[in-house]
């Protein structure tokens, strides 16, 4: 504490009343870069108490923050440097609020006066102004007095409604205000039900379910919203009594297991072209969804049933006959309790058409992923490590890249809630270190990180802060030499084509580097025993998984987002 006055009794700083104000409202992690001016800040909540984990670049810290507020739904803190180390955090920013993760960036920042005049202070920026578009809120503590309720303020922006990113800019000259104490403490505030629930209108639960009598195709699409609810049991109980097949977005699956006989996974393009009513639970009909109509969604008349708790999203691409808007969690219930015991199961004409298709699609893709290929392609390496989420479903598995991702999503099953974790809804490159480390930290459960090579090199030097907290992480690097391919040739110069990398990479060797154990693997079966010798120890490792140099194609499964030259070359 700062030392103690004659006249005013004892004294209380900026630096404590940060602290303090976030431990009261129970947030003792925080993922930060440190330097001028929050190195002491940082320093100061490790004496406190607080869990201080300390990145090598601040966007990763700030992926880590971001999923962290998904798995706890407690909005994950990322603490920065200002200026360049704020811009930095400012895509994970972007990032948690695309995606409705509760996160906070808080950033150290120059003196207003100075900023206001544009004097030229050390890294001046007015940080504000810049993370206003870019995330839910944005706040700016100038006195001491009133960082309490600056945090209150951040946490309930974060969390309330749809979750997002929030901005909270705190100038040097704060963190040293000076302030008697007992006034200090009072002026802390305790969120109180900083999330509450929002009930769904009754109309609109008795639109929904008639909409959904009438059906003889339906549906029901989960996506990450639904996940993040942490409404299982219930989402469970909607699906199973519906009897109504289910799609799973990438994030969401796992709320039931991909096994379960009501799951769509592997019939994606039937139910969507085919299914004429389509319920919605915490997932937006945007790119992933084809925005809801076009060839995905093939020529068979379709009515929207939307569940989700931001008005504003309904009708944002086509027509929601049903909305119902709400948290996942009470819209669910309302809607098992308006189903009554009466309720009539979907045609068995539609359930046994999609089955169908499911078992012959995965019978058709069993023999893929049981070669032992060397080198390897996609599916027999996918395929050794479906068989290991298999055997160890409480692992958490992180993926990202193009066709690692693409191949990921589809082939490797999930059996419980929230243990898939990958790009979200931007398909951000880069963020699987920072989310590995988050998810290891905040659940401590074993993790999985499946990268592709080029997705690796975004967050690579992040196997040092791996290593550092001794972190029971797996990465795989699934190493083909180059983005999307390593094959790729430059006709008009000596240089290599822009999306090669150098041949023969060792990756696992920078694992090892830094006290790590590290594995190179050139068959499914070797990748296969590094993984589970990997995850049996619980010790920092990576594998480097090689990969056909052809195996890739370009931009995985989303080749057609890349714009064509019709103009030819005179």
């Amino acid at each position: 504490m700062a030392e103690e006055n004659e006249e005013t009794g004892a004294l209380t700083d900026g630096f404590h009343l940060v602290i303090e104000a976030l431990k009261l409202n129970d947030i003792n992690t925080i993922y930060n870069v440190p330097g001028i001016p929050i190195t002491d800040l940082g320093r100061m909540m490790q004496a406190e108490g607080m869990r201080v984990l300390s990145f090598r670049h601040e966007q990763n810290a700030g992926y880590a923050a971001a999923i962290a507020g998904f798995l706890t739904q407690k909005p994950g803190i990322c603490l920065t440097v200002s200026a360049p180390g704020f811009l930095n955090g400012l895509t994970a920013l972007a990032h948690a609020t695309t995606n409705c993760f509760p996160m906070i960036l808080i950033s150290g920042s120059s003196e207003r006066e100075i900023v206001d005049l544009q004097q030229g202070d050390y890294e001046e920026m007015d940080q504000l102004a810049i993370a206003k578009p870019l995330c839910k809120a944005a706040y700016r503590v100038l006195h001491a007095e009133d960082i309490g309720i600056g945090i209150a303020r951040a946490i309930r922006a974060a969390v309330s409604g749809r979750p997002g990113g929030v901005y909270l800019d705190l100038p040097a000259k704060l963190l040293g205000q000076v302030m008697d104490q007992s006034a200090g403490e009072q002026s802390l505030v305790k969120v109180i039900d900083a999330a509450p629930r929002q009930l769904p209108a009754p109309d609109s639960i008795e639109r929904a379910l008639n909409v959904l009598k009438g059906a003889e195709r339906p549906l029901i699409i989960l996506g990450k919203g639904a996940a993040y609810a942490q409404a299982d049991n219930a989402i469970r109980a909607l699906v199973e009594t519906s009897g109504i097949p289910y799609l799973p977005m990438s994030m969401a699956k796992g709320l039931l297991p991909d096994t379960h006989p009501q799951s769509a996974g592997a019939a994606r393009s039937l139910v969507l072209k085919e299914s004429d009513v389509v319920m919605l639970i915490g997932a937006r009909l945007n790119w992933l969804l084809s925005h809801g109509k076009g060839k995905a969604w093939g020529t068979a008349p379709k009515k929207f049933v939307h569940i989700d708790i931001e008005p504003r999203e309904m009708d944002s691409n086509v027509e929601i006959v049903a909305p119902v808007v709400g948290d996942i969690g009470s819209c669910v219930d309302a809607l098992l309790s308006g189903m009554g015991n009466d309720w009539k199961v979907p045609p068995s004409t539609w359930t046994g058409a999609v089955k169908e298709k499911v078992d012959s699609n995965v019978a058709r893709m069993a023999p893929r992923l049981q070669n032992n290929n060397g080198p390897m392609d996609y599916h027999g390496a996918l395929g050794a490590l479906r068989t290991i989420i298999k055997e160890r479903p409480d692992a958490i598995l992180v993926n990202e890249g193009a066709n690692t991702l693409d191949f990921a999503r589809s082939i490797i099953d999930m059996y419980q809630p929230r243990k898939r974790l990958d790009v979200g809804t931007w398909g951000v490159m880069g963020v699987g270190m920072g989310t590995a480390i988050a998810a290891a930290v905040e659940t401590g459960k074993p993790v999985l990180a499946i990268e592709g090579d080029s997705a690796f090199g975004f967050s690579g030097m992040e196997v040092e802060t791996i290593c550092r907290y001794n972190l029971p992480v797996c990465v795989v690097v699934f190493n083909n030499g180059g983005i999307y391919r390593g094959t790729d040739e430059n006709s008009a110069g000596d240089d290599v084509a822009t999306t090669v990398f150098v041949k023969d990479a060792r990756y696992d060797k920078m694992m090892e580097a830094f006290g790590g154990v590290g594995f190179n693997a050139t068959s499914p079966n070797e990748l296969s025993q590094a993984v589970n010798a990997a995850m049996d120890s619980g010790k920092p490792t990576l594998v480097n998984a090689v990969i056909d140099a052809e195996a890739g194609t370009e931009s995985g499964r989303i080749g057609n987002l890349n714009p064509q030259s019709v103009v030819a070359k005179k």
